[in-house]
C-alpha cells in the first residue's frame, strides 16, 4: 500500500425524499466501480436516483480535482443515507379534525476511494 490512499466526500443535505427511498438506491451501488455506479443508477427507475446520481458526480469531481485521483480507478467505498428534519405539515380532515403529514428529508453521503491494481 502506499501513503497515497486518499478518498473524497460529497455530502447533499436537506434533500426532500425519504431517508428509507434513498436507502433502497444507496444499497445498490456501496462498494461498486464509479463508471458501474453510474449506469446503475441511470437504468433505476426510482425518484432518489438522479439525486444519488448528483452526489456521485460531486465526490468523483472532488477527487479529481481536490486530491488529483484517477477517475478511472475510483470506487464507492462508504455510501449512506441519514434522515434530516422532518417538516411537520396539517391535512383538513372530517368533522372539523386535522391529520399531520410528515415530509421527511434525508442526508446523502458518498464516499469515494481510490483502489490500486484495477
Amino acid at each position: 500500500m502506499s501513503e497515497k490512499t486518499l478518498s473524497a466526500k460529497a455530502t447533499a443535505k436537506t434533500v426532500r425524499i425519504s431517508a428509507r427511498k434513498a436507502r433502497l438506491v444507496i444499497d445498490l451501488i456501496r462498494n461498486k466501480a464509479v463508471g458501474e455506479a453510474i449506469a446503475i443508477l441511470k437504468n433505476t427507475p426510482r425518484a432518489a436516483s438522479p439525486i444519488i446520481e448528483k452526489v456521485l458526480m460531486s465526490a468523483v469531481a472532488n477527487a479529481e480535482h481536490n486530491f488529483e485521483l484517477d477517475t478511472t480507478k475510483l470506487v464507492v467505498s462508504e455510501a449512506f443515507v441519514n434522515e434530516g428534519p422532518t417538516m411537520k405539515r396539517f391535512r383538513p380532515r372530517a368533522k372539523g379534525s386535522a391529520s399531520r403529514i410528515n415530509k421527511r428529508t434525508s442526508h446523502i453521503t458518498i464516499v469515494v476511494k481510490e483502489v490500486e491494481g484495477e
